[in-house]
């Protein structure tokens, strides 16, 4: 379980006379449902709270924790439980092909390149990706490199996976793929979205507005209050 404890992340002003800017204030949350899904405007603060998961940012007050492990002090260890994906794969994907990437995940866990390369191979067969694996990755479409992405953090065995928005960028068919394959996996699932559709698969919603929560729980009703707050909006 992922809690968060009275954290606020700030960035200080770069010049005298200017404010500081909040991109998260006074937020504390326990995330124990398997599947949530935060959703807010573009700025709101959904990615910045996403990265805090596994300490890809750290707070500028309180505390985050993982498995009783604070991302401030144990980073290493909060990893390893608690994979991340980007919205774009390439942000991510280091390696020239497939096969490539998944066997840099297995490098701290698998010694010798021959069995990491099969163990890899495997992998991605389990993902229907086995006939792409030495394909070079910018020949992939983005609901196949999602995929991949995907498939590199699993590799790495851990027990909770952030995404976030991780449909943004593809089509309609890869989508419905990618919600079925997030659907399928039995690691908890904590991600952002702006496709209400897609955020209505997970157990509970956490909207975020100006940097903080606004509404928390069951789908229907946490999705509505998003749609009247836009409304207000505009």
């Amino acid at each position: 379980m992922i809690q968060l404890h009275d954290v606020s992340v700030v960035i200080p002003a770069h010049r005298r006379g200017a404010a500081d800017r909040t991109l998260l204030a006074d937020v504390s949350l326990s995330l124990r449902e398997h599947r949530i899904c935060l959703i807010g405007a573009n700025g709101s603060g959904k990615s910045t709270l996403l990265r805090l998961l596994n300490g890809l940012r750290l707070p500028t007050t309180g505390t985050v924790t993982s498995g009783g492990f604070d991302t401030g002090t144990h980073g290493r260890q909060v990893r390893t439980k608690v994979g991340f994906i980007f919205t774009d794969p390439l942000a991510q994907l280091v390696m020239s092909t497939p096969v490539e990437d998944v066997e840099l995940s297995l490098r701290s866990r698998i010694k010798g390149r021959s069995s990491r390369t099969a163990h890899a191979l495997e992998l991605l067969d389990e993902r229907g990706l086995g006939k792409l694996a030495h394909q070079s990755i910018h020949d992939l479409s983005g609901g196949e490199r999602q995929l991949v992405a995907l498939t590199s953090v699993l590799a790495v065995e851990p027990e909770i996976i952030v995404a976030d928005e991780p449909t943004t960028l593809l089509d309609l068919r890869n989508k419905l793929a990618l919600r079925t394959t997030f659907a399928a996996l039995p690691q908890q699932l904590i991600y952002s979205t702006h496709d209400m559709d897609v955020a209505a698969d997970a157990e509970r919603v956490i909207v975020i507005d100006d940097g903080r929560i606004v509404a928390d729980g069951e789908p229907d009703a946490a999705i509505g209050h998003y749609e009247r707050l836009m409304g207000m909006h505009l």
